[in-house]
Formats: structure tokens, C-alpha cells, sequence
């Protein structure tokens, strides 16, 4: 009797997931909003004088479709392993709540179109980045996964590219002010990913991904790349103040929060738990809006 249930209730979850939530989990509608979300800092800090907010909407609608493109494309290409993951195997392909053809031709559409949009309504050079941003991650991050742990710092490329894009949105063109926004994206994903590597280190390695938790069991290395990435990050994140972008509140806050980022990583390494890569994680989670917030609070304008 309890090995035909399971099955029962499975079937009962699929069917009465909203056809909302199956589209918002194939565009993976949390990461797509941080996309939008540092795009959006990118445009507003990059941009001189008054405010386009016209150009700022073409920007934010080009760029969502992309991501939404990228992040269905990516499920199409990783379909199989995520039905491996109990964290993953509910997205709409490995549950079978959609088909792959139908994924390819949404996937398709939305990127394709945003590119074209983000040309024609943007500029080149913001369409050209995103161009970088879908390629990079699909067919560069996605298969390295599977081949080498190299593939965070990889991946992190195309995770840092939409506040550079935002940047050349609003200017036009790519420039100090705009890498350095990159650095901050670039830096800050590497120990947030590696906290939820370490929870997840079982499914990944079940699934057949190369994380650096899989591989090191024990936990030095990782311990110690979430310190030196998180130390990399404080000076990075204090460059939009040397750019001029933003004023000394920006600069004693972005301070304050790398020291923050900092300390939790130190004690993720000293304690490779679960509840400390949890806490790590979630220090993640509020040090990148807090610091963007200040970033636009403080512009100088």
C-alpha cells in the first residue's frame, strides 16, 4: 500500500500546480528579479542627469526576456540531471508538467526577441552584452558543471554581466564606473554559491556536478575560497566610491556589510555545517540589496 501512494501523491502536486507557478519556475522568476534588480542599479547609478525612464523600461524589458530565455534554455539543456536533484526535480521539465519542445520555442523566443529588442530599443552594446550574458551561460557555465569546479568562476561571468549592462544601457558605452559594478556582482556570487553548494553537496554529487564541495569533502578548500573571495570583495566594493559614483555613506556602509560578509565566512570555514553555510547564505541574501540600496541612495549626482 505505501509503494503505490507516493506515486499518488506525486501526480496529485503536478496537477495542482497553477500554470503561473510552472511559468514562474521556468523562468526561474527569484534569479530573473536579482537580474532586473542589478540591471536596474546599473541604469540608475551609470545614468546622467535626469532619469529616462523610457529607455529604463525598454532596458528592464529586453533584459527580462533574455534572462527568462536563459533560465528555460538552461532547464531544457540540464532536464535530465535536475529530475536527479530533490531540489530541482519539481521544475516543470523533470516533472513533466511541460515538454521540451514546447521549453526550446519559449526559451527560443524570449531570447532571441530580447536581444533584438535590447538592439533596437537600447542600443548595440547593451544587446551585444546580453548576447554574451545567454551564450556564456548556456553553452559555457552549463556544460562545465559536469567537467570541473572551475565552473563557479566561470558562471560568475555571465551573473555579473547585467549591471554592466544596465551601465551601457544608460551611457552607451563600457567604462571604469560600469566594471567595477561587474567586480561587486563577480565576487559576491562566489561564496553565496559555494554556501549553497555545501548544503546541496550530495544532490550535486548525485546529479554528476563537478562543485568544488563534491569534491572536497572535507571542506578546506572551500572554506578557504569563501574567505578570499569574500575579503576580494571588500575592496572591490568600496570602488564606486573612488569612481564617483556614490558618497561616503555608501563607502561606511558598503565597509560595515564586507566586514559582515566577511565574518560569517570565516566562521563558515571554521565550522563546515550546514547551519553555517546556511547562515552564510543568507548573509549573502541581505549584504547585495543592502549595498545596492546605499548605492542609490548615496549617488552623487
Amino acid at each position: 500500500m505505501k509503494a503505490t501512494a507516493q506515486p499518488l501523491t506525486e501526480t496529485t502536486t503536478v496537477v495542482e500546480k497553477s500554470r503561473f507557478a510552472v511559468i514562474s519556475d521556468l523562468f526561474k522568476a527569484r534569479l530573473t528579479f536579482l537580474v532586473l534588480l542589478t540591471t536596474l542599479v546599473g541604469f540608475y547609478v551609470g545614468f546622467r542627469g535626469p532619469i529616462n525612464w523610457l529607455l529604463l523600461l525598454h532596458t528592464m524589458l529586453g533584459t527580462a526576456l533574455v534572462a527568462s530565455g536563459a533560465a528555460a534554455l538552461n532547464q531544457l539543456l540540464e532536464r535530465d540531471l535536475d529530475a536527479k536533484m530533490r531540489r530541482t526535480e519539481d521544475r516543470p521539465l523533470p516533472s513533466g508538467r511541460m515538454q521540451p519542445s514546447t521549453v526550446l520555442v519559449l526559451g527560443g523566443i524570449c531570447g532571441g526577441i530580447g536581444l533584438i529588442y535590447l538592439a533596437v530599443a537600447v542600443n548595440l552594446l547593451t544587446s551585444l552584452l546580453g548576447a554574451i550574458t545567454l551564450v556564456s551561460y548556456l553553452f559555457i557555465y552549463t556544460p562545465l558543471k559536469r567537467v570541473t569546479t572551475l565552473n563557479t568562476i566561470v558562471g560568475a561571468v555571465p551573473g555579473a554581466l547585467p549591471p554592466l549592462m544596465g551601465w551601457a544601457a544608460a551611457r552607451g558605452e563600457v567604462s571604469g564606473g560600469g566594471w567595477s559594478l561587474f567586480a561587486i556582482l563577480f565576487f559576491w556570487q562566489l561564496p553565496h554559491f559555494l554556501a549553497i553548494a555545501w548544503i546541496y553537496r550530495d544532490q550535486y554529487a548525485s546529479a554528476g556536478f563537478k562543485m568544488l564541495p563534491v569534491v572536497d569533502p572535507q571542506g578546506e578548500r572551500t572554506g578557504r575560497q569563501a574567505i578570499s573571495h569574500t575579503l576580494g570583495l571588500l575592496p572591490i566594493s568600496l570602488a564606486p566610491f573612488i569612481f564617483h559614483l556614490a558618497g561616503p555613506i555608501y563607502l561606511v556602509g558598503a565597509f560595515v556589510l564586507g566586514l559582515v560578509y566577511l565574518w560569517f565566512a570565516i566562521q563558515f570555514s571554521r565550522q563546515l555545517t550546514i547551519p553555517r553555510a546556511r547562515q552564510l547564505f543568507f548573509t549573502s541574501i541581505l549584504y547585495l540589496p543592502l549595498l545596492l540600496g546605499l548605492m542609490v541612495i548615496d549617488k552623487i549626482k
